[in-house]
């Protein structure tokens, strides 16, 4: 199953087909934009293996700039995306797809915080199935005391994201300390 409708929130657990709806839709997005899309990934929770997730597929497409945004509306149109300009985040541009919701599109610059932050949380999940649960929990929890307030569900989420964040971040910075002192070998 694949939707929510606008405005509410619904946890959904993982479902494997997930992934082979984000590659469906990234052969249709990679056809519409062609070199205007650098890159783009699955990210967000239904990008996580075993995360339960708003069944809501979360695609990141990184651009060489945002002045070429543009040009990628009417393309994303014919898709079915409807754009909403950065929508409260500077420097994403923001598209969303079906009713009710099955897409969420985040057009960036891959230099941007919003594309390594969008791959760090990821990545970092994908290799702590014990932070995916605590997550999951966090998940439902929240979804079941503001199933009718999407916005505070999210901005209830955004400690954990913070502190996710961080740890990829240390992670990240220990993994490559490891490589240069490897390399240095």
């Amino acid at each position: 199953m694949l939707g929510v409708e606008p405005g509410t929130v619904a946890i959904a657990g993982y479902a494997a087909e997930w992934a082979m709806l984000f590659e469906q839709e990234k052969q249709r997005l990679q056809a519409a934009l062609g070199n205007h899309a650098l890159a783009i990934e699955h990210v967000g929770s239904t990008s996580v293996p075993g995360l339960a997730a708003k069944p809501i597929i979360d695609i990141a497409v990184a651009v060489a700039s945002l002045d070429k945004v543009n040009d990628c509306v009417a393309p994303l149109a014919e898709l079915g995306y409807n754009y909403k300009g950065e929508y409260g985040l500077a420097g994403r541009h923001y598209f969303n797809k079906g009713n009710p919701r099955t897409h969420h599109l985040h057009m960036v610059l891959p230099t941007s915080d919003h594309w390594r932050n969008h791959l760090l949380f990821r990545n970092y999940l994908r290799r702590h199935p014990e932070t995916v649960a605590e997550y999951a929990q966090l998940k439902r929890r929240l979804a079941a005391q503001f199933q009718f307030d999407s916005e505070r569900y999210t901005d209830s989420k955004a400690p954990f994201i913070s502190g996710v964040l961080e740890a990829a971040r240390q992670e990240f910075a220990q993994l490559s300390k490891d490589a240069d002192r490897a390399a240095d070998h």
